[in-house]
């Protein structure tokens, strides 16, 4: 029979010859399905604006400009597995209380005044403060001050989608009804003690806010050791405390300390980036790409391209990927160029 007759019968009965697939679904090496791309600070504010001017947050849910790469577009993702948006809340508003299988992590980018509520203990927000909200629980989001409080959303969608494991309630209250006090999760588990008895039960963190008072306080004394690496200079990863894993199984976050004068070695790893800066400024090459970043600036690194890090002043970065999923997988893996 002749393969094209092979073909054909094949594909009337729901089959197909791996022998013409299976380059693409064995590759020798991670294949780039998507571009090194930036959203400047200035764009989103002024796109923010826009939006808020055009839609409530009660007619909206969640008042969130989408954060697409030009190789994904119209499929709500950032990378291949991760989505990134923009959420903006105006003085008064409320964000109502609703729950979702994915999990979520924040980034605040500007605004004094916010809150979020997890689970029914709730927050206040500061800029560059680290949030997350877990598979399954409730939580709500408004801004009580003056001002209008903007952050970055990361969300694990795309995994829940592939998965098709997708669930969601709204909460029969606009805002969850507080069942605990302020500050009670960082006391309980964040101090250096747990509570007698205390089992992990679930895959996330038990502590859902991580000031940045407190990770940039945690930067600057490290700093002091001089103990930079030659590509990521000074980096650490938000963990749960109770357990030293990741605070949420499928994403990786991390705060980043590029010193005065940085001139970092070239590398690579397989888990694609969503990063932007908290402080300062930063030069980044991504293959043959150079771009400049600025505070506010988010931009997307792809898996397993080369990528390299220079700083004229202190600059702060923060970054999350899906790093944790692939690496509970074994298949996470990343290399420096020669010297």
């Amino acid at each position: 029979m002749e393969a094209g007759e092979l073909r054909q019968r094949l594909d009337g009965d729901n089959m197909a010859p791996l022998w013409e697939v299976l380059r693409g679904l064995t590759p020798r090496e991670p294949r780039q399905v998507i571009d090194p791309i930036v959203w400047r600070a200035e764009t989103i504010r002024a796109n923010m604006v826009v939006a808020c001017e055009s839609i409530s947050a009660e007619d909206a849910e969640r008042r969130v400009l989408v954060l697409e790469n030009p190789r994904l577009r119209g499929r709500s993702m950032a990378t291949n597995s991760l989505y990134a948006g923009i959420q903006m809340i105006l003085p008064g508003e409320t964000a109502p209380s609703h729950r979702h299988t994915a999990s979520a992590l924040r980034l605040i980018l500007a605004g004094e005044g916010g809150f979020t509520t997890v689970d029914g203990e709730k927050v206040t927000m500061a800029k560059g403060d680290f949030i997350i909200t877990p598979s399954g629980v409730f939580h709500d989001h408004g801004a009580e001050g003056s001002d209008a409080v903007m952050w970055l959303d990361g969300l694990d969608v795309p995994i829940v989608q592939l998965l098709n494991a997708g669930f969601s309630a709204d909460d029969t209250n606009e805002r969850q009804n507080l069942s605990r006090p302020a500050g009670d999760s960082l006391a309980r588990y964040a101090s250096g003690f747990v509570p007698v008895g205390h089992m992990a039960s679930t895959t996330t963190s038990p502590v859902f806010h991580y000031p940045y008072v407190r990770a940039k306080a945690a930067l600057t004394q490290l700093a002091q050791a001089d103990d930079w690496d030659d590509a990521v200079a000074l980096k650490l990863r938000y963990t749960d405390p109770t357990t030293g894993s990741s605070p949420i199984a499928s994403m990786a976050a991390f705060l980043q300390l590029f010193p005065a004068g940085f001139r970092g070695r070239t590398y690579r790893e397989t888990d694609a980036v969503v990063a932007c800066i908290v402080e300062g400024e930063l030069r980044v090459k991504i293959g043959s790409q150079a771009i400049e970043v600025r505070e506010g600036d988010v931009f997307v690194i792809p898996g397993w391209e080369w990528r390299s890090f220079e700083a004229d002043a202190s600059c702060v970065l923060f970054s999350f990927s899906d790093r944790s999923l692939q690496e509970s997988l074994g298949f996470w893996r990343s290399e420096k160029a020669a010297t």
